[in-house]
């Protein structure tokens, strides 16, 4: 496996700091018992969130990707969003910003969307990507307004399988030709606990989730 990137690292110390990042045993909603957890609510309970921006803004200037607006899906992608929206302000470059509702609204602005509404190349920033039905649920949506979803950015990808054998990344790349990116991934929480002593015991349980329920 390759080294991890500074960013990277700065990503997973952020996730340890705030316990938004957890090993131990856990019951995922699928069911599934992973050796990992990851809420990324929890990192609002007071982690940098100018460092957390920045770990973002490094994955998505290094696709040098052009995108006309930023869409967070409810519920962590609209502070994830609103983060990266005023990351790129800072920096000169400011992009309409929009999320969701979970239920639409019949009075007052109305509809499901906050925000300036989705157009032209659209980046969707989101928490984590697992098998992707919630990826599907928001490209779904932008589509369905005539937007292009163009790029797909998460914190974490957890490398498994989508509906098929191969992984959700995989499968969504295939099925709406949207780039799919994540700071870190499966690969990297075991790169980082095979050099970091305080979570090297967890090594062997990650590699076994990945040859279990890795794509």
């Amino acid at each position: 496996m390759p080294e991890l990137k500074d960013y990277q690292v700065s990503f997973i110390d952020l996730a340890l700091e705030s316990q938004a990042l957890e090993f131990g045993n856990f019951t995922l909603k699928s069911g599934r018992s992973s050796p990992y957890f990851f809420n990324a609510a929890k990192m609002l309970n007071g982690c940098s969130l100018d460092q957390l921006a920045s770990c973002y803004f490094e994955v998505i200037e290094g696709l040098n990707l052009k995108f006309d607006c930023i869409y967070g899906p409810a519920y962590k992608g609209i502070f994830l969003g609103s983060l990266i929206a005023m990351k790129y302000s800072q920096e000169g470059r400011s992009f309409p910003l929009s999320f969701n509702r979970k239920e639409i609204k019949d009075h007052g602005e109305g509809g499901s969307i906050i925000g300036a509404s989705p157009h032209g190349d659209v980046m969707i920033i989101d928490d984590v990507l697992s098998a992707g039905t919630a990826a599907r649920e928001s490209i779904d949506l932008i589509k369905g307004l005539n937007a292009n979803p163009k790029l797909f950015i998460v914190g974490l990808d957890r490398q498994e399988k989508g509906i098929g054998d191969l992984s959700a990344k995989s499968e969504l790349e295939r099925d709406f030709g949207i780039v799919i990116e994540s700071i870190v991934n499966l690969d990297a929480l075991i790169q980082f606990s095979k050099h970091n002593s305080l979570f090297h015991s967890y090594q062997d349980q990650l590699e076994g989730y990945r040859e279990t329920w890795g794509a």
